[in-house]
């Protein structure tokens, strides 16, 4: 939607938000969750103006979770409520801090024109697939004009259709997607028969100017068209792996909206580096604690105003 009446944002994230109820084995707690629902978080931790668009339940769960966004200075979109019960994901802890999960999910955010101008969009998991929601999230990204699009599949098979359909609606995505950010978990989901390194080239190829595979330990590989880079991952105690993935995003989408540095060798390796610092303060405390601004500034990450040479850096192709 555009006009004098949209509210610009910096970012506008699309996306499930539900409960995680944790068990570790002795004991079962609840925490607000959901992949979309964290990446804003993130991004609303680092000051930025961000709104979720979701689909949350008039329930105390539902409530708890707008509480949770709305300190970390996340809006939550009015059409993101219904009478129906708020989502939930049940994760399974094992010995070496990774997670199974069990889920009890529906999708249907509100598919009214949002009254919101947001220079990039978010939107992943659950979110980017399920239907009927799916069809909303496209409609959606074809009415607003944001400057950068971002995606990130963190691909739920006990909640998709057939691997050809999911494939599908992936390639669809990543095609109209400045950047796609993507777990090893999910590169080899999707691209069984493909290392990392030819997923990545792979998926840039449909059009997103920055690919990036999360490798656990062993870091990430960034892709962008002139350039691919190995970043290792910060040295940290595991606690939980929990919303690692979404620190890394929300570190990639901040670092994007604030830098208009081209995407060569040395920018997206201190890309790789920022994030990977980011993820590391996640996965060292329990559950999806992602860091604050103040954490990131007392942390010793790289900066931009070190690489020479200044240009737009992500643009729609």
């Amino acid at each position: 939607m555009s006009g004098a009446t949209a509210e610009p944002l910096a970012a506008l994230v699309i996306g499930e938000a539900l409960v995680d109820i944790v068990d570790d084995g002795t004991s079962t707690t609840e925490h607000p969750g959901g992949s979309p629902a964290n990446v804003a978080l993130g991004l609303g931790r680092r000051g930025l103006d961000v709104a979720l668009l979701t689909d949350l339940g008039r329930d105390p769960r539902g409530s708890r979770i707008v509480r949770h966004l709305e300190r970390s200075g996340v809006h939550v979109l009015a059409g993101s409520f219904s009478d129906l019960p708020t989502s939930t994901a049940t994760a399974t802890m094992r010995g070496d801090g990774s997670a199974s999960y069990l889920f009890d999910v529906r999708w249907n955010p509100g598919a009214a024109p949002l009254a919101v101008a947001p220079q990039l969009v978010h939107t992943g998991s659950i979110g980017a697939f399920l239907a009927p929601g799916r069809a909303t999230v496209l409609a959606h990204l074809d009415r607003l004009d944001a400057r950068l699009v971002t995606f990130d599949p963190n691909i739920r098979p006990a909640l998709l259709g057939s691997h050809a359909e999911t494939f599908a609606d992936f390639e669809e995505l990543a095609s109209r997607a400045d950047v796609v950010k993507m777990s090893d978990e999910d590169a080899e989901w999707l691209y069984p028969l493909l290392s990392p390194a030819e997923v990545g080239e792979r998926v840039r190829a449909l059009g997103p100017r920055l690919v990036v595979i999360t490798l656990g330990a062993a870091g990430a590989l960034l892709v962008a068209q002139d350039a691919a880079v190995s970043v290792a991952a910060s040295a940290v105690s595991v606690t939980d792996t929990i919303g690692a993935g979404d620190t890394y995003m929300s570190s990639l989408i901040a670092d994007l909206l604030t830098t208009d540095r081209p995407l060569d060798r040395s920018t997206i390796e201190v890309l790789g580096i920022r994030a990977a610092v980011a993820a590391a303060m996640t996965v060292s405390r329990a559950g999806a604690d992602l860091p604050w601004a103040a954490d990131l500034a007392a942390a010793a990450l790289p900066s931009f105003d070190a690489i020479g040479g200044r240009a737009p850096a992500v643009a729609h192709p």
